[in-house]
């Protein structure tokens, strides 16, 4: 067999897994409801009446926001790993994890969202005041 044949013969293969992978999508129900997928892509611009390019999208995103959660989670179990000695047996009493918009932010970090939060969240007893008088 020649490298042309090897070629088409490894298409059809991608070809007819695609082709399958499309139809599933049509009897799988995502996370993510259709109504919510089709407005943020009109409100995007883009227009589509084909049902399983949206479940496909829905899809890809539900699998992002799962990474984003895990690695979020990851962040805030070494964040509180790392708590010093003398407060860990109050940590032990305690397991409930905290997740925190740093955590949060790191995350996002890593997979490119950059994430500034607005100065209202109150992370500094300076919030609020007139940025004037922060100085003094």
């Amino acid at each position: 067999m020649n490298q042309s044949q090897q070629s088409s013969d490894g298409r059809h293969e991608e070809d007819t897994a695609l082709t399958e992978f499309l139809a599933s999508l049509m009897d799988y129900t995502p996370t993510i409801p259709d109504e919510l997928v089709e407005h943020y892509l009109a409100k995007s611009g883009f227009q589509c009446p084909d049902l399983r390019l949206v479940r496909l999208v829905a899809v890809a995103t539900q699998k992002f926001v799962a990474e984003v959660a895990t690695d979020a989670l990851r962040q805030c179990q070494a964040r509180q790993a790392s708590v010093v000695k003398d407060k860990r047996d109050k940590q032990q009493k305690d397991k409930r994890l905290i997740l925190t918009m740093e955590d949060l932010s790191k995350a996002l970090r890593e997979h490119g969202v950059n994430v500034k939060h607005q100065e209202y969240f109150a992370d500094n007893p300076s919030t609020g005041m007139d940025p004037a008088s922060r100085d003094e």
